[in-house]
């Protein structure tokens, strides 16, 4: 069997695991509250078979849906490959056939024209449907209960688009679902499918427009009136890729672009404002309006936090050496022009997240992950190579921060925020954390953390007896919402 490269991408938190398993009643230490009642599922990249090329990435991997069931303070565990069409055809040849991440020019010619997609960023639960997504392809449905895949989505056939978000935006009143997909219509192109959906999952309408350049698009917002598209120059080009370069390479000295159009309007309606060059950001927080402005809140840098990005841009900096912050974006609706005021909010860091109840609305708090530098080293993991090792909250309206670190040796992945049936309560967050125990030995627990006192830690941790991969991201899905999940409805 072919051996796994022993770079950052297959090392550390990123060592591949590759194991479907689940076990029920796991330990808990502590006491779960009782109104945690759901599932935590999880997008974990892990590749099924070492990469064709040794300088592949943790973002090529294939997707695994992994599925946290919590009631009565009991804890079960699954985690199965999403079967994609890629890794169908990759298990029946036991081997790689897929190249350099997102370039099918390098793939083996016995897959040419196939669905590259490996569904491994985000799972998405909307219409009584479990989706795991990744911006490069459609969605693909998963059964919530038994994590069985039940194939490609495309709204039965109503969605035109080659491509869905990683990161669609659910409103908190009208249970619409607003998402697009960029490359909308094939490899490099400008062109952006605008959709929405309706509480009930049924496709209410789809819209195209060009962007500047084509970008990648990982994240959009909404408010309760707009919707809201950065564009950042980290940018693809055809005749690389068919000479077997790097789907993305970021350009410094070229502008970034905000584009924001009514939510239910027409994307002849977008206006474009013109931002400073070379900055990135990846997550948005979230956006809301005030007195006539928006506000947008995004975890932004200097540059992309992408090392492979930047480099197939000509750009050499060391990842410790970017600089950024919570970053809030200001426009004025009522005025003309295209400029917008920028402020630091917060501290550097990313994987953000609020209440669902906050979506498009201002928020009074809301977490996010950073790194503490008294927490030691980073941890090898995760898709950008190196681990976080702390978690944040923020009050913006105050300026209240609070922090919860982790010992030395330790990391910790993107939070999923649980709502409290008490009004005067913030909430939970239900997150994975990982200790390192040997050299390369980790060990890996589900914290519960009340999300208005992090810095006290966890109320109940469930360790873990197999070893975990990093995640990218997570969802929340109640009890309630189960119950209404499609697949277990009568044919």
């Amino acid at each position: 069997m072919p051996a796994y490269p022993q770079t950052i991408h297959f090392i550390g938190l990123n060592t591949p695991v590759g194991v479907e398993w689940s076990a029920r009643n796991l330990d808990v230490i502590g006491e779960i509250p009782p109104e945690i009642d759901g599932a935590f599922f999880r997008a974990v990249p892990d590749p099924a078979h070492a990469p064709m090329f040794a300088d592949d990435i943790v973002l090529s991997g294939d997707g695994m849906v992994a599925k946290f069931a919590i009631q009565d303070g009991k804890v079960d565990y699954a985690i199965r490959y999403v079967e994609t069409e890629r890794y169908a055809l990759e298990k029946d040849a036991r081997r790689a056939l897929f190249g350099r991440y997102r370039n099918p020019f390098t793939d083996d010619p016995a897959v040419a024209g196939r669905d590259r997609t490996v569904a491994n960023t985000t799972p998405v639960w909307h219409g009584g449907r479990l989706f795991m997504t990744k911006e490069d392809g459609l969605g693909y449905e998963v059964d919530p209960d038994t994590l069985e895949t039940i194939g490609r989505w495309d709204y039965h056939g109503a969605f035109t688009s080659q491509t869905f978000t990683a990161h669609p935006r659910v409103d908190p009143d009208t249970g619409e679902m607003f998402f697009f997909g960029y490359e909308a219509d094939g490899l490099c192109s400008t062109r952006i499918a605008y959709a929405i959906a309706d509480r009930d999952g049924h496709l209410m309408s789809e819209q195209w427009f060009d962007q500047p350049y084509c970008s990648t698009i990982h994240d959009f917002a909404i408010t309760q009136n707009y919707a809201i598209f950065p564009i950042f120059p980290t940018t693809a080009d055809l005749d690389r890729l068919k000479a077997g370069g790097e789907h993305w390479a970021h350009q410094q000295e070229l502008e970034s672009w905000v584009g924001i159009m009514p939510r239910y309007g027409k994307v002849e309606e977008m206006r474009w404002f013109k931002g400073r060059p070379g900055i990135s950001a990846f997550h948005l927080l979230n956006a809301f309006e005030e007195d006539g402005r928006i506000h947008l809140d995004l975890c932004l840098s200097d540059t992309n936090a992408f090392g492979f990005m930047r480099e197939a841009g000509g750009i050499r900096r060391d990842q410790r050496d970017i600089q950024g912050g919570l970053t809030r974006w200001t426009f004025d609706m009522e005025k003309p022009g295209d400029g917008y005021e920028e402020r630091v909010v917060g501290p550097p860091g990313d994987m953000p997240r609020l209440r669902d109840a906050d979506q498009g609305r201002p928020y009074r708090s809301a977490w996010y992950l950073s790194m503490n530098p008294q927490g030691g080293p980073p941890l090898l993991g995760g898709p950008v190579g190196f681990a976080f090792n702390a978690l944040l909250q923020i009050e913006p309206g105050n300026g209240r921060i609070d922090m919860m670190g982790l010992e030395p040796g330790m990391a910790i992945s993107e939070p999923v925020h649980v709502p409290s049936t008490r009004p005067d309560h913030e909430g939970w967050l239900l997150m994975v954390v990982d200790r390192q125990t040997g050299d390369t030995d980790f060990r890996s627990e589900l914290w519960i953390v009340d999300a208005n006192t992090i810095a006290a830690g966890p109320i109940a941790r469930v360790p873990m007896p197999l070893p975990m991969r990093a995640q990218v991201h997570g969802a929340w899905v109640s009890a309630a919402q189960l119950a209404t999940a499609k697949s277990r409805q009568p044919a």
